[in-house]
């Protein structure tokens, strides 16, 4: 089987829990380091699957390597290869496909809750017995639909936190954190937090980290259902 790409765009913003889900099902994976400036691919074909995570930058950011990572994700969804993007991953693929990333009304960091819309397609990522859960944010801007799309989750400050497009999947909330991601990223984001805390979608880190195991393992509950509906579309 041809390997899932990652792309890590931030040291801290790997693939988290996604690494353990893909290795608990034995489907192999190759992490793309753009931070340490490894070149984004031209041909999305040697892979069964692309994944972009998270960063701090902005897809409207002049960076050398956003331009070829657009060309890519509209490779990718001309040829079926499916896409699945978390936070900034998800802008991209906004972004790639016809849609607008601008600033978001609200800042989010911390926990909140996103809603399921009862939608078919929703229901095909998320299945029928879960209304809502508590994502984790962490973003200033956010996304527009891009033609085609399906709305499929929203949050009280950010109407788009999940559209779906045939196999490809783009994520404003992360569903990929771990507790230590979560604590590394209060620690590097600390003065963030302190900057921003007039956001009513900000929480302390104190806030964030309370019940921080309980959280997560719920979380990761509702990441299994989005990761096995999306490598369900992997062709080897």
């Amino acid at each position: 089987m041809r390997p899932v790409a990652i792309f890590r765009h931030a040291r801290t913003e790997g693939p988290g829990y996604l690494a353990a889900y893909l290795d608990r099902r034995s489907i192999p994976w190759q992490l793309v380091r753009i931070d340490e400036g490894e070149t984004v691919p031209a041909d999305p074909g040697a892979f069964c699957g692309l994944v972009f995570m998270g960063g701090p930058m902005s897809v409207n950011d002049d960076l050398p390597w956003i331009p070829p990572a657009l060309s890519l994700i509209q490779v990718a969804v001309d040829s079926q290869v499916p896409v699945l993007g978390h936070c900034l991953g998800g802008q991209l693929m906004a972004r790639a496909m016809s849609g607008v990333v601008g600033k978001s009304p609200v800042k989010e960091i911390g926990w909140g809750r996103c809603d399921i819309l009862d939608t078919p397609i929703a229901r095909e990522w998320f299945g029928d017995d879960v209304e809502f859960f508590d994502a984790f944010h962490w973003h200033g801007e956010t996304f527009t639909l891009p033609d085609g799309a399906d709305r499929i989750l929203s949050s009280p400050w950010c109407d788009n936190q999940a559209f779906a497009l045939g196999p490809h999947l783009a994520l404003q909330c992360h569903v990929e954190m771990t507790e230590d991601l979560i604590r590394t990223w209060c620690r590097g984001g600390a003065k963030e937090i302190a900057e921003s805390r007039e956001s009513p979608g900000v929480q302390s880190a104190h806030e964030i980290e309370r019940r921080l195991t309980t959280r997560v393992a719920i979380l990761h509950q509702v990441a299994d259902r989005l990761y096995a509906r999306w490598t369900a579309g992997l062709k080897a």
